[in-house]
C-alpha cells in the first residue's frame, strides 16, 4: 500500500476537490495544490522513544537519537517548522508552555542537519505577544539556536484546509508556514486542561488554527480528532520535564518534575503515553480515543515499541 506523508496527503485532498484557501476564514482566494517529493528516510511509525533524566536539552536529543537521529528526517536545505506551546504569558517553571531548552535543542539538531530555514511559531493567545515570547524563554532559546521565532497574530497568517474525514468540522484553517514546510515538528508540553482533561500533542495543534473558540462552541474533543486526520506532524516531541497537574492550561498550579521527553511519529501513541504520566489511560481522554477510532494512530501501547533511554 502506498503511504502518503503529511504534505502529500494535504496535496492529495486538495487535488481531489478539497479547496485550499488563503487568507483565513474570510478569504476565498484559491491556492493550487502541489505534491511534494516523497521523503524516503523516516522513523518507524510504531516506535516511541522515552528519554528520562534531569537535563531537558540532553533528553530531547537522546529521544530523537533513539528514533534514528534528526538527520533521518531533516535534509540539507529543508524548511522546518517547529510548533511549541507558547500560548500563555508564563515563565517556564509554571509548566504552561514548552520548555525553552527543548525548543532550543530541536532547532540545534535541525541546524546540524543543514536545514535551510527553521521557524518556531505558535498562535499566541496572551498579549502583548512580544512579552509572551520573552517570558516563556522561547524567543531567546529559538534565536540563539538559529531559528526565527514568530507569534502568529493575524488571520492572514492562516490558510483554509478541507477535512474530508471530519465528523464535527469539514474545514478549518492552518498556519500557512506549516503547509509550506518540508518538515513539521510538534513540540507540546504535557499538562492538564479544564475542557479536555489533558492537553498533549494533538490538542497542541489548536495553535495551528485561527478561531479556537469555534472548536469550543462545537464538540471540542471531536474537533481535535478531526483536525489530526489532516494536519499530521512529521515528528511529535512531548515535553514532560515538568508537567502541570492543576490549573491548566494556563496555570499557575501544582507541578511535578517528571524528567521525560517522549518522541514519536504516531501522535496518538505519543498522547497515549503522555496520559499515563497523569495516571490516566487513553480511554480517559476522549480526543485520544476518537483519533484512534478514526485511524490517526494507535492508542494501545502494548502494540507500540517503546525505547527507554
Amino acid at each position: 500500500m502506498i503511504k502518503l506523508d503529511r504534505r502529500e496527503f494535504l496535496g492529495a485532498i486538495a487535488g481531489l476537490g478539497g479547496a485550499l484557501f488563503l487568507g483565513g476564514c474570510g478569504s476565498r482566494e484559491t491556492q493550487s495544490a502541489e505534491l511534494p517529493a516523497t521523503r524516503t528516510t523516516k522513523y518507524a511509525d510504531n516506535t516511541l522513544a522515552v528519554a528520562s533524566g534531569s537535563d531537558a536539552s540532553a533528553l530531547t536529543r537522546k529521544a530523537v537519537d533513539a528514533l534514528g537521529g534528526m538527520d533521518k528526517l531533516v535534509k540539507s536545505g529543508d524548511f522546518v517548522v517547529v510548533k511549541p506551546n507558547i500560548a500563555w504569558n508564563q515563565p517556564p517553571e509554571v509548566g504552561a508552555t514548552t520548555n525553552p531548552e527543548v525548543v532550543g535543542e530541536i532547532v540545534r539538531m535541525c541546524k546540524e542537519c543543514g536545514a535551510g530555514r527553521i521557524l518556531v511559531i505558535d498562535h499566541v493567545i496572551d498579549r502583548p505577544a512580544e512579552m509572551v515570547l520573552g517570558l516563556t524563554g522561547i524567543m531567546a532559546a529559538g534565536k540563539n539556536a538559529g531559528a526565527e521565532v514568530v507569534a502568529a497574530q493575524n488571520e492572514s497568517d492562516f490558510s483554509r484546509v478541507e477535512i474530508a474525514q471530519g465528523r464535527a468540522i469539514k474545514s478549518d484553517t492552518c498556519l500557512k508556514e506549516i503547509l509550506k514546510a518540508d518538515v513539521f515538528i510538534n513540540a507540546p508540553i504535557a499538562k492538564t486542561h479544564g475542557a479536555t482533561t489533558l492537553t498533549l500533542g494533538m490538542k497542541n495543534l489548536m495553535g495551528c488554527i485561527w478561531d479556537r473558540q469555534s472548536w469550543h462552541r462545537s464538540k471540542l474533543d471531536q474537533c481535535i480528532a478531526d483536525y489530526a486526520t489532516i494536519i499530521r506532524p512529521d515528528l511529535t516531541i512531548l515535553d514532560a520535564n515538568r508537567i502541570l497537574l492543576t490549573g491548566g492550561p494556563k496555570g499557575p498550579g501544582k507541578t511535578k518534575a517528571v524528567g521525560k521527553v517522549i518522541a514519536g511519529v504516531d501522535p496518538v501513541a505519543v498522547d497515549s503515553y503522555g496520559a499515563g504520566l497523569f495516571e490516566m489511560s487513553a480511554d480517559d481522554i476522549s480526543h485520544i480515543r476518537l483519533a484512534h477510532e478514526m485511524g490517526v494512530g494507535e492508542m494501545d501501547l502494548a502494540k507500540v515499541t517503546i525505547k527507554n533511554v
